[in-house]
């Protein structure tokens, strides 16, 4: 979609679809002082009806409103005027969105000037619109035939403000790049697994480098994976007939003695649980178990979009987790890259697995900070629902940077405890550590968050388990995108530390 900053009123603004605020109490915000009496007069009859109370997240469109240069007016619900809040303001706008998508609009305009949410600024604000905007514009087409496309009219929103414009104008640079990351991500999870292997993946991270003089990209093969010592990663692609990558891309916009900030995501482009196989039911799911990876490459796209002044490492471990005669077994032991032995009781907690060995590889970067995304475990589920990503972390640091980036952006996170009461959980007979905790499913994801930190003691780290918000079940199934806002806004932050 194209966005466009206009400084102006609404009165005479031509297009398909004008947005304009409404409070609770029924009540026009001040957008609408400059349109005629005639428009004010009918949009006051229509609110007089009671259809829409202006409770965040009410949408009413109206058609041919008289004396209106508008082709339909959207009335947005925002909540009480002197209370608007976050969470509402990115409700309404996405009902707004989906509102005009069921419409024949092919340009909208929304009024600005009456959304102050809290102590937000203009960036904040246009950033949110282009952002909502976007995510709720998103359609997946590719493995549809021609006559069933879903196909979207909406191609242009413009701002309407009479007040900074510089900032509306940032705001919405760096809510497109994040929201083109974003739908990028959701197109690498949303294609199938048949398509979206390892080998896929790295032909992904070859396109993305190709003409961008910032970034360069390196891919290992098994065998070279092998000369490192990464058993613990290839251990998981023992079963599958398409072999495992790990992929490193190096975003190099900033100084080269400047330390990079690394970000590692969880490509299992599908897992079937291996020798300890899933549950049929909605294993279709599991294609979505590389988002973590997806996140990688949907935020190194926005950075590259952005031109930020710093480097950046973005790795991926690539495996298909597969059941066969060649598959890991549950007993069998490995040697991870760093030389730590690994007893697997489930080879359904192959994630931490192929972490592990990248988590160590990374050192070689000697990073200013190294966030790891994973779908690593439906324990995070069980806890926080899809409305947080669960967070753990071995650096203040980074969780105050971290919280500050979900706080801004509103992808949210929630911090868990990494005890050495929860450590002693991994405890082998046999081996240095186990896959899993030996409580059974107690403390699953902070267990598994134990293990990955046995891998990061040379670096300060933090791990993001994105199993509840990186994709969605049920009949709006589809990858979310997240945590790609939170993650660029993270290290738009680093960038201007």
């Amino acid at each position: 979609m194209d966005f466009k900053i206009k400084k102006a009123t609404p009165e005479k603004i031509k297009t398909d679809a004008l947005i304009l605020p409404v409070f609770e109490g029924s009540t026009l915000g001040t957008s609408a002082a400059a349109l005629s009496a005639a428009t004010r007069k009918a949009l006051e009859a229509a609110l007089a009806q009671g259809d829409i109370k202006g409770k965040a997240g009410e949408v009413m469109v109206l058609s041919a409103v008289a004396e209106s240069a508008a082709q339909r007016i959207v009335l947005m619900g925002l909540g009480k005027a002197t209370e608007q809040k976050e969470s509402g303001l990115r409700k309404s706008l996405a009902a707004a969105a989906n509102a005009i998508k069921g419409t024949a609009a092919k340009d909208a305009v929304i009024c600005m000037d009456d959304i102050q949410t809290g102590d937000r600024d203009l960036q904040w604000t246009a950033r949110q619109v282009v952002e909502q905007f976007e995510t709720a514009t998103y359609t997946f087409n590719a493995f549809k035939s021609k006559d069933n496309h879903k196909l979207v009219s909406l191609k242009k929103l413009t701002l309407l403000t009479t007040n900074d414009q510089k900032s509306a104008e940032r705001g919405v640079l760096e809510g497109k790049a994040i929201a083109d990351g974003m739908n990028y991500a959701r197109d690498l999870g949303n294609t199938p697994p048949n398509v979206c292997n390892p080998s896929y993946l790295a032909q992904e991270a070859r396109k993305l480098s190709r003409g961008c003089k910032t970034l360069s990209t390196k891919i290992l093969d098994e065998k070279q994976m092998a000369e490192l010592g990464m058993h613990s990663l290839l251990s998981v692609g023992n079963g599958s007939e398409t072999p495992s990558r790990l992929i490193i891309m190096e975003y190099k916009g900033g100084p080269k003695t400047q330390k990079p900030h690394v970000l590692v995501g969880k490509g299992i482009t599908f897992d079937t649980g291996g020798i300890s196989l899933k549950p049929a039911p909605d294993m279709d799911a599991m294609k979505w178990d590389m988002c973590g990876a997806a996140s990688v490459f949907g935020t190194m796209r926005a950075i590259i979009d952005m031109q930020l002044p710093m480097n950046v490492v973005g790795v991926v471990a690539a495996a298909e987790n597969m059941p066969s005669g060649k598959a890991t077994r549950p007993g069998d032991i490995v040697t991870t890259m760093s030389g730590q032995t690994v007893e697997i009781l489930n080879t359904d907690a192959e994630g931490r697995l192929v972490l592990c060995d990248a988590l160590t590889y990374v050192e070689r970067f000697k990073p200013a900070s190294v966030v790891d995304i994973a779908t690593l475990t439906g324990a995070i589920i069980v806890a926080l629902g899809p409305f947080a990503s669960g967070m753990m972390s071995n650096d203040e640091d980074v969780v105050e940077n971290l919280q500050a980036a979900a706080d801004y952006t509103q992808d949210k996170i929630w911090r868990l405890p990494l005890w050495d009461e929860y450590q002693a959980l991994l405890d082998s007979p046999f081996a240095d550590i186990g896959n899993i905790g030996n409580a059974g499913p107690k403390a699953g994801s902070i267990t598994a968050a134990c293990f990955l930190s046995r891998f990061t003691k040379a670096y300060p780290w933090a791990h993001l388990d994105v199993a509840g918000s990186a994709f969605n079940g049920g009949a709006n199934k589809g990858a979310t995108g997240r945590p790609v806002p939170l993650l660029t806004e993270y290290l738009l932050r680093r960038a201007n530390s």
